[in-house]
């Protein structure tokens, strides 16, 4: 009874060890696949097949076979600052990234194996093709709307080196392209400068044109001043001569009368005011009319 009973506790123990053992066996052969994900299956080293759909899947338990998982999502690609020397010779501070993804899991496993990798070997590549691309622009045209085209075609030229790898270089961006700080501080010293010759210029002839018109404007002062006195000169002469024409008319038609008026306007005009003081000979033909209203000279 000892030895029967001992047997089957060995059964049983047998029967728990295989059944946690193909336990084992069954959880090592299932994996899954999620959706961002690609599942490539190798066996001692070498790929067997490339999983796309997600979900859960079987394969020879371990070690026979294991899984190696690549996310097919759009990763970032960030590329150290560059100097590039633009065609134009100017030193350019160019900030660039680039967006890829794995199309080829099987050829992007064979050729740079995980994502750190394809980091490091991208990183020179894309480099390379920007000091190639934007060093064959001039300054003003990398600032100008020509940028989107050099993006376009820097990005070619970096799927044209990684068509191998099983990736793709879905866009390409440049965050900053700008001068050093020591070349930019000069700049804006020459801008600030020419800036304040174009200033001086403008004043410069802004006033050789305010002198020109100022010049003009006195100018036909002048000639207005000169064409009215010379109509008011005109003018005067002609009424002068009409004023002496009507005086000899009137002197000619009553000689004494116009005598007469002569001499009171002449006694008029010197004999303004109650101080005024005329000291003249008593025979002086200028009294001709005191004292006599015939207006005979006194003798």
């Amino acid at each position: 009874m000892r030895y029967s009973a001992a047997n089957n506790q060995t059964k049983l123990i047998a029967i728990g060890v295989a059944g946690a053992a193909a336990l084992v066996v069954l959880l090592s052969s299932l994996y899954t696949v999620h959706q961002t994900q690609l599942a490539l299956v190798v066996q001692v080293g070498q790929p067997r097949a490339v999983v796309s759909e997600p979900g859960l899947h079987m394969k020879l338990p371990w070690p026979l076979q294991n899984i190696v998982y690549v996310d097919k999502r759009v990763l970032n690609l960030d590329l150290p600052t560059e100097e590039v020397i633009a065609q134009d010779k100017k030193r350019l501070v160019v900030d660039a990234f680039a967006r890829w993804r794995v199309t080829d899991p099987l050829r992007f496993f064979q050729s740079l194996s995980d994502v750190d990798v394809a980091r490091v070997r991208l990183q020179p590549i894309l480099g390379s093709n920007v000091r190639r691309v934007l060093g064959a622009q001039t300054f003003a045209a990398v600032l100008s709307g020509e940028r989107a085209q050099l993006m376009l075609s820097i990005r070619d030229g970096v799927n044209m080196e990684t068509k191998s790898f099983g990736i793709e270089i879905v866009d390409v961006r440049i965050r900053r392209a700008d001068l050093p700080a020591q070349n930019s501080d000069a700049i804006y010293l020459r801008m600030q400068q020419e800036r304040v010759r174009e200033a001086n210029e403008y004043r410069a002839q802004g006033e050789q044109v305010s002198q020109e018109i100022r010049s003009k404007a006195d100018r036909d002062a002048t000639v207005i001043m000169a064409e009215a006195q010379r109509s008011a000169d005109i003018t005067r002469g002609e009424g002068d001569g009409e004023k002496n024409r009507i005086f000899a008319a009137a002197f000619g038609r009553d000689p004494d009368f116009f005598s007469f008026y002569r001499s009171m306007t002449a006694y008029t005009s010197s004999l303004k005011g109650d101080n005024t003081t005329v000291i003249l000979s008593p025979d002086s033909d200028f009294f001709r009319y005191f004292g006599s209203g015939a207006g005979t000279q006194r003798r």
